[in-house]
């Protein structure tokens, strides 16, 4: 395999994952809709990703998750369920798309480099949710429901349509959301009123 090959296929790999850290199952579904029609071969260990069922198990998912999100109450519940669930999606979604290699590597870079932006994008989008449900009373999060499913979608397909393009606007888009993240994480809390002296 020529290194613009593994290139290209780590590129697809980190383009999937990043999506799935806006909806779990859209970017899972676009992988297997790409084995199904041959467009994509799965690495070794993951056949079972190209398979009828799996498109069957993965397609009620994907329907059932982004019609949850239009629920009150269930968007901010969901959103602390699948902050675990997009890490393991993006895990999976880098590590299938990778050559055959070390396992080691191959589950290390899944890990490291999927995981981590899956992990990242859900992340900001559910501190997006929070602020919105603060401030709107949650009016708000129809909206955001919306434009995340959008992202989800576009972002899978182009994902696997143009890689590398998609690859670098990741790249941009985990850089900013670490750098938000980590400010927020240091934000100092607000200086609390002092005493009064005690009378004379």
């Amino acid at each position: 395999m020529q290194p613009t090959d593994f290139l290209i296929l780590g590129a697809l790999g980190l383009a999937l994952a990043a999506c799935s850290g806006f909806r779990v199952f859209v970017p899972l579904l676009a992988a297997n809709v790409a084995y199904l029609s041959g467009y994509l071969s799965p690495s070794p260990g993951f056949a079972w990703l190209g398979t009828w069922v799996a498109f069957a198990v993965l397609a009620t998912a994907t329907l059932a998750e982004m019609l949850a999100y239009y629920v009150p109450v269930v968007d901010n519940l969901l959103d602390t369920l699948t902050t675990p669930a997009s890490f393991i999606a993006g895990t999976l979604l880098m590590t299938s798309a990778l050559p055959e290699m070390s396992p080691m590597v191959r589950w290390g870079l899944g890990i490291l480099v999927g995981g981590g932006a899956a992990g990242l994008v859900q992340t900001g989008t559910a501190l997006l949710r929070a602020g919105s449900t603060a401030t709107t009373g949650g009016l708000g999060n129809p909206v955001l429901a919306t434009i995340e499913n959008i992202l989800a979608v576009v972002g899978s397909l182009l994902g696997l349509l143009l890689p590398l393009i998609m690859a670098g606007l990741t790249l941009v888009l985990v850089l900013y959301l670490a750098g938000r993240i980590r400010r927020r994480v240091r934000r100092p809390s607000p200086p609390q009123a002092a005493s009064s002296p005690p009378g004379r």
